[in-house]
């Protein structure tokens, strides 16, 4: 990902997350990705960032700096049943 791609992210707001479940798949993704090395999208003029990769990544799903796309589900190949 180039800089221009960073700035793409960041304009296009990310639909509000309905499911905590989702919730949780988002931000452990997005804490994977700190711990990785990616930079926090915080302003880091706000009150003290969290230290933990986790809460960034939970601070960040709430203002919805983080976007993400949920995939619709494949069918099952015919014969095999779930």
């Amino acid at each position: 990902m180039n800089d221009s791609d960073a700035s793409d992210y960041a304009s296009e707001p990310a639909p509000p997350i309905q499911s905590r479940f989702l919730f949780v798949d988002v931000a452990a993704l997005r804490a994977k990705q700190l711990r990785r090395g990616a930079r926090p999208r915080l302003d880091e003029d706000v009150p003290p960032l969290p230290h933990k990769a986790e809460r960034v990544a939970m601070e960040e799903v709430k203002r919805g700096l983080v976007s993400y796309e949920v995939l619709e589900p494949t069918p099952a190949p015919e014969g095999i049943e779930a």
